[in-house]
């Protein structure tokens, strides 16, 4: 019998982990079972106390080591010393989770300047920056960077134009990032969930957490676990896209 990666006891032992947006949601959920895999955890966010509270949680639940790095992943600067705290605390990294993002849910003509920016700063810029500052650990680690993505990267999303195509950029990014640094044995994933019951949404008012009765539509801890699948992934492989759709969503169409 072969040993089967995603059956192994912990499978990421030995690995640090940094994941971005890591203060609630698909974030705090991917940082809990990373760390249950096995690896070690760095939590960046802007919300300190729940990043504390989450590492403390994470500590006595596992034995991975946590550290907190408050960070805004608009700030080039800010990621730079998020990237350069993680390493100079754990030695190494070696998985990526870009998971930092949101959506202003307004049509075009009614969006701010300000509104704009913010979700294309965090969105597109905050992806960016993430990647530009880790991708030398992760060729050194032949590690794994993952982009949270959404359907709306891969299909028409009419009420939101600026936040699909934020997330198109993402998708598109990805893959032409593992063409890039494929042969450098870095793995790139973008995973792309539909409505998942988050926080997300509260920058226009309802989050998905209230619009949604449990069991109607994805649960964080099942976004987190399509990550981890994916980061189990060693060379020569890797999962490129992987979609994690409600059952019912393409009948919409």
């Amino acid at each position: 019998m072969v040993d089967r990666p995603t059956a192994l006891e912990d499978p990421l032992d030995g690995r640090t982990a940094l994941v971005t947006g890591a203060s609630s949601g698909i974030g705090a959920a991917t940082a809990r079972v990373l760390a249950e895999d096995g690896a070690d955890v760095c939590l960046a966010a802007r919300r300190v106390e729940r990043l504390e509270s989450l590492a403390d949680e994470i500590r006595a639940a596992t034995d991975a080591a946590v550290s907190v790095v408050p960070t805004d992943v608009t700030d080039s600067d800010a990621v730079r010393a998020l990237v350069d705290a993680t390493v100079e605390r754990f030695g190494s990294l070696d998985i990526v989770v870009c998971n930092a993002g949101l959506g202003v849910d307004k049509p075009v003509a009614e969006l701010t300047d300000e509104e704009y920016r913010l979700m294309t700063g965090v969105n597109v810029d905050g992806m960016f920056y993430t990647a530009r500052e880790a991708i030398p650990h992760l060729v050194e680690s032949e590690g794994n960077i993952v982009f949270l993505g959404s359907m709306s990267g891969n299909h028409p999303r009419p009420h939101n134009p600026v936040y699909a195509a934020t997330k198109w950029w993402v998708r598109g990014f990805a893959s032409s990032l593992q063409g890039s640094i494929g042969e450098e044995n870095v793995g790139v994933t973008c995973v792309n969930p539909t409505e998942v019951r988050t926080e997300f949404g509260s920058e226009s008012g309802e989050t998905q957490a209230e619009s949604f009765d449990e069991g109607e539509v994805t649960e964080a801890i099942e976004v987190a676990d399509a990550i981890a699948y994916a980061v189990r992934q060693r060379s020569p492989n890797t999962v490129l896209s992987l979609d994690l759709y409600r059952r019912d969503k393409i009948s919409h169409f």
